[in-house]
Order: C-alpha cells, then structure tokens, then sequence
C-alpha cells in the first residue's frame, strides 16, 4: 500500500508486489528498473518509485522461443547499462535442469523499454558447465560476472565462479571458484528421498570503499534457512584468485520468525535516487514451509555500513510495516 504526498511516495510497506523470486532493479536516469522471475519469458518494470511496482508501467522484453536450449526455466533476470547499452542476462534450459546455462541480450535504446532486444546467445567459461544466477560489474574498467555453478555435470553443490568478460556477452579466461558451502548454515538442503544438495547461489557484487562484497544466498530456497552469506575482498586485490575472499562465518542476514518472515534471500542492491542511501532488494516468505513457490514476494529496506567498512542489514522487516520511501532530496 502507498501513501503518496505529491508526486513522491513518502512511505511504503513491503512486500512490493504480491509476489515475485529473485527481485533486481537498476536505477537510471530518474527511473527504477525492475524485474524478477517469471520463468517462461522476462519481463521488465519502469516505475520512478520502487515503492510503486504495483502500478508501474510493465513490458515483456523477451519471450522464449519454443524448442531450442533456453526455451524453458527462465530464472532470475538482471536488466542493466552497461558501457553505453542496456544488458539482460539470465539463466535458462530446455525443461531440464542439468542444462541450465546463462544467456545476455542487448538493446542499443536510451529507454529499455524501447527499442530492440537482440539475443546476443550463450554466455560461458570454456568449461560450459551448468550457471545460473549471474551478476555482472564494470569494477575499476574492467568487466567481471559471477554466478552459481556446478563443479561438474551433476548437481549435489553449487559454488560460485567468477570470470572476467572481454565484453558483456563474452566471458574471457577461465573461471575462478571463490565460494563452497563450508558451514553448516550454508548446508541445510535436504530434498527428501535421500537427495541433498548444499547451496551458494544468487551472488551479487557490492563495492564499498576499499573493499568489494559478494552477498550469495546459502542452502536450499526449499528451506526455511535460506539466508545471505558474505564474501569480502580488498579493492586493490586480484579477484580471481580465490586467496583475495574472506567468507564470513555466520549469515549477514537470515529469517525473522517474530516479524514472520521467513526463507530471505536472493537479493540485489540499489540507491536512493539522490544516490545517498543503501538498499537491498531481496524475496521472502509469510510463512514457514512455502518453500520456493509463488509465495514469494519481493521486499525492500535500507541498510547501513559497519565501523569496519562492512554492511549490516539488520534483520528483515516486517510485512505490511510503514518503512520510510528511499530519499529524493534532489525532486524539484
């Protein structure tokens, strides 16, 4: 629900949408982009409020042909600018999982809701192993993606690589494994049967000062312990060697039974418009047990910085809580 003085929203509750796994927006010039799993196609949202979703303006940018490796299990959606395009990058296969690889599309328009979407194909490290949930950064003029993948062909731990791009469609070198499920918080996975699976996933980029962040989600989305894991590495390292991370050993942010929030995870991060404030984007459940359905639903709060250059995220809010709307200190 919003409550709206003016143009400008002043507060917010969350969830922003009813529902909605794997929440990303990028803001530019004035307005929040936004997207979010809706596994046959992906869909892009314009809004100049976050907080105003519900309303905003909604386009399907690309629709999965049928019958070819990425017609199917369309997963986790990013939409950005990059060197003077707009970018989509997202995992997909061909109703099986196994086959899940990342792919990129391209638009050359100053609005990405106009113009043309150009699939630009596949993108992978040479070993073209199964990838889902990447990220991609231009850190310090060089591009680097991340994601989740298999070491081999056979699911039982995802990890996180990393690689450098030679362009926004073309990984270049070979990738680097920073992350494993290590603690026990990031090994709650258990399937049923006798299958298990431990799980980093959904890492995203957060430079900060002197430092740079990945923020990943650990164990099963099927679980109530899905939480955010940390890797943290100084600006000035080399980060493909896996020597340059440091994993926190508890969760940075994780599930609040009180405040009935449950399973947060799978988050993405924005500014304020006037660019001074920090938030995280990130999914979560009602209630205990909805597992990784449509239950779902993306929420947004603002975070601050520890003395020692770290975020802290606090716990997550409560739904249906006023949150103050992200400052516009610049509105006319």
């Amino acid at each position: 629900m919003l409550h709206v003085t003016g143009l400008y929203a002043q507060t917010f509750t969350n969830p922003l949408l009813p529902s909605g796994a794997d929440p990303y927006s990028f803001y530019k010039d004035g307005y929040y982009y936004y997207t979010h799993t809706t596994g046959n196609r992906v869909d892009l949202w314009k809004t100049k409020t976050l907080d105003g979703l519900k309303d905003a303006e909604r386009k399907t940018i690309w629709r999965a042909p049928a019958g070819t490796k990425c017609s199917k299990e369309i997963w986790a959606p990013e939409v950005m600018f990059l060197r003077g395009k707009w970018y989509a990058y997202f995992a997909a296969d061909d109703g099986k999982n196994e086959n899940h690889r990342m792919y990129v599309l391209e638009n050359a328009s100053a609005d990405p809701m106009k113009g043309e979407w150009v699939f630009k194909g596949k993108i992978t490290d040479p070993t073209d192993k199964w990838a889902i949930d990447g990220d991609v950064i231009d850190f310090k003029g060089q591009l680097y993606m991340i994601w989740s993948g298999w070491e081999g062909d056979e699911n039982g731990r995802q990890e996180i690589f990393i690689a450098k791009l030679k362009n926004p469609w073309t990984v270049e070198g070979k990738r680097v494994k920073i992350s494993t499920p290590k603690f026990s918080w990031e090994k709650i996975g258990d399937l049923g049967g006798g299958a298990h699976v431990d799980v980093n996933e959904g890492p995203q980029f957060l430079p900060h000062g002197d430092k740079i962040f990945v923020i990943y989600s650990a164990s099963g989305c099927w679980t109530d312990f899905y939480a955010l894991g940390m890797l943290s590495a100084s600006a000035k390292s080399n980060l493909l060697d896996p020597a340059s991370w440091t994993k926190s050993d508890q969760p940075v942010f994780q599930q609040s039974p009180k405040d009935g929030v449950y399973a947060p995870g799978h988050n993405s991060f924005f500014k304020s418009p006037d660019g001074k404030e920090d938030w995280i984007l990130y999914h979560a459940n009602d209630k205990p047990g909805q597992g990784c359905g449509g239950f779902r639903s993306p929420r947004a709060q603002k975070f601050s910085w520890n003395n020692d250059g770290t975020p802290n995220f606090g716990t997550p809010v409560k739904a249906g809580l006023n949150l103050t709307s992200p400052s516009n200190q610049n509105k006319n």
